[in-house]
């Protein structure tokens, strides 16, 4: 068992000092902030795509350092993250958190001659891990959404995230407190065992800037926040910024949390600083922490840390209605009964459909029939009966399991497009169908099935 492990199990709250891989020096890990164990997480490309990866970051702190790896899926297959794994428990490491991972700065839609860029779904890597055996797997949640399907895209596929064996849960990074009760009230009632850590961060003027500038995906800035750390720099309160993360600290452990993830303060100043105030702060309960949190961002409707504008309600339109009713009379019934299924099998039996020009003819047919109505790119491995029949390779990260975190107010991390996570979660619920999008875990698709017909790989893989 990990060290990690052993502070969840005996409940003892811990600290995850996040350490970019792309900063230098090196700061050495501190056994303690505070009186609460540490662990040492090496986040995954997060300033550069060309980052030190962290297992190699890993080797250059002493082994009995205990860590926890985060490995991010973009630009990855499940073949990449199969020898990472091997790597991995070569190097003796068991903890790990897999992320989807955000927008890769040098993403590539197909568009431009290069291939497109692919992300290796969470879901699908700790499916992949369990299997393995031997390692302590953590997912991500972000909590921190404020319009239904968006919030309710985010549960479904943590459903599935602890469905697939992963043991613990890492929230995004976020101030609004009564969002993370949410998450922690989500475990409580359907009886999940899993810990959940909050993602911590002292957050300064500079730092909340530069987030905004360069839209970091799924990190909420209110103009509020950003008002009131102004004030702050201007009348020489900046210490509030360690004040308020101990608070947040403090606070999360009384809610019930199993630790905190500390990005941004691997400094032994910043966490001496950050120390000195969990000190002051200890002996307080949890309304007079929420009180002094809230006085501290100048909290008095309890809506300053939620975005401003939220879009009104919406349901899925008659003609959305009408298309998912329609597309699933048409796969029950051309593959789902038994006829179908005999007839398909029969016909693509035939030996030539293994010529390249059958073959070729055949891809074209199906790829006219289904890019325009549902985006269909030929991967050779039809989800859309699993994803209420919009097609996961509309999501430009090809998502089929659920959404990233990369969100905001069901707008897409890529800012083109509405969400179809978000899209596909209004439609569940609307045709009672969110049981699906729950239970069934989608499987990664094969690099060699790519560009392949999936009718004909549908039919000659069904049982007689």
């Amino acid at each position: 068992m990990s060290s990690l492990a052993s502070y969840f199990q005996q409940r003892q709250f811990c600290v995850l000092v996040e350490y970019l891989t792309s900063l230098t020096p090196y700061h050495p890990l501190q056994t303690e902030i505070a009186g609460y164990p540490t662990v040492m997480a090496l986040a995954d490309r997060v300033h550069s795509d060309h980052d030190l990866a962290p297992l190699d970051a890993s080797r250059t702190y002493d082994s009995a350092v205990e860590k926890l790896l985060h490995f991010s899926g973009k630009d990855r297959d499940i073949q990449d993250f199969e020898a990472f794994l091997a790597q991995a428990k070569a190097a003796n490491i068991q903890n790990l958190l897999l992320l989807s991972g955000d927008k890769l700065k040098s993403h590539s839609d197909g568009t431009d001659g290069r291939p497109r860029t692919r992300y290796l779904e969470s879901v699908n890597a700790v499916a992949a891990a369990q299997q393995v055996g031997g390692f302590h797997i953590g997912v991500a949640l972000n909590p921190f959404k404020y319009v239904e399907a968006e919030r309710d895209a985010q549960y479904l596929k943590l459903h599935k995230k602890l469905k697939a064996g992963a043991d613990f849960i890492i929230t995004q990074l976020g101030y609004d407190i009564k969002a993370l009760q949410q998450a922690k009230a989500f475990l409580t009632s359907h009886d999940y065992a899993q810990k959940i850590v909050a993602c911590v961060m002292p957050l300064t003027l500079a730092r909340a800037n530069y987030m905004i500038k360069h839209k970091v995906a799924g990190i909420v800035i209110t103009p509020h926040m950003l008002n009131v750390l102004k004030h702050e720099k201007q009348t020489g309160q900046t210490a509030h910024v360690y004040a308020r993360c101990a608070l947040q600290i403090l606070i999360c452990e009384q809610l019930g949390f199993a630790g905190v993830h500390l990005s941004a303060c691997h400094k032994p100043d910043e966490q001496a600083r950050l120390a000195e105030y969990i000190e002051e702060y200890r002996h307080l309960d949890l309304a007079a922490l929420e009180q002094h949190y809230n006085r501290l961002w100048h909290i008095q409707t309890g809506l300053e840390l939620q975005p401003e504008r939220l879009p009104s309600a919406r349901k899925p339109s008659r003609l959305e209605m009408v298309k998912y009713r329609h597309l699933q009379f048409m796969h029950d019934a051309l593959f789902m009964s038994k006829p179908a299924k005999n007839a398909g099998r029969f016909i693509f039996k035939a030996a030539f459909w293994n010529t390249h020009l059958m073959t070729k003819m055949l891809l074209k047919t199906e790829s006219f029939s289904k890019h325009r109505l549902v985006g269909c790119e030929s991967c050779g491995q039809c989800r859309l009966a699993d994803t209420l029949y919009i097609c996961p390779e509309t999501c430009p990260k090809g998502l089929a399991n659920g959404p990233c975190g990369g969100t905001s107010l069901d707008r897409c991390e890529f800012g083109d497009r509405e969400c179809i996570h978000s899209v596909k979660a209004r439609l569940a619920k609307a045709v009672e169908q969110t049981q699906i999008l729950k239970d069934k875990l989608i499987p990664t698709v094969p690099i060699a099935t790519r560009g392949s017909s999936s009718w004909k790989n549908w039919y000659l893989a069904v049982e007689a």
